[in-house]
């Protein structure tokens, strides 16, 4: 078994509690879904935001799903590059699998899609 990473990201359309809620719950069941994982699996997932999204934590809603209680998880800013994606949040969960580096889903949702098309499977 090795330890694995897999990317992910998505778009708000606003900087609201709700919304930044909703997204992460929608971009880590595509994950677990395009990758067969359970919570168990998971070593950590550490989750950025852009500066402009400050309403709330996003593991807020990771935390409330059942099993994931005990998963280690981190937010923090994404490094504000000048003329980069506004209102996103990025995903790497670490993951422990007998996958190969080839076999992982990469997911990407909404505008989020155009930072990585080229390890996106979605």
């Amino acid at each position: 078994m090795s330890v694995r990473g897999i990317r992910g990201a998505i778009t708000v359309d606003v900087n609201e509690k709700e919304p930044i809620l909703q997204a992460t719950l929608e971009l880590l069941n595509e994950v677990v879904k395009q990758n067969a994982i359970v919570p168990d699996d998971i070593a950590s997932v550490f989750i950025t935001v852009t500066q402009d999204l400050d309403a709330t934590f996003p593991a807020i809603a990771i935390r409330q799903m059942g099993g994931w209680d005990l998963v280690p998880l981190m937010c923090a800013l994404e490094v504000p590059v000048k003329g980069s994606l506004d209102r996103c949040i990025r995903f790497m969960i670490h993951l422990n699998t007998d996958k190969s580096q080839s076999e992982i889903n990469h997911v990407y949702l909404g505008g989020a899609r155009v930072l990585r098309p080229d390890l996106s499977k979605s």
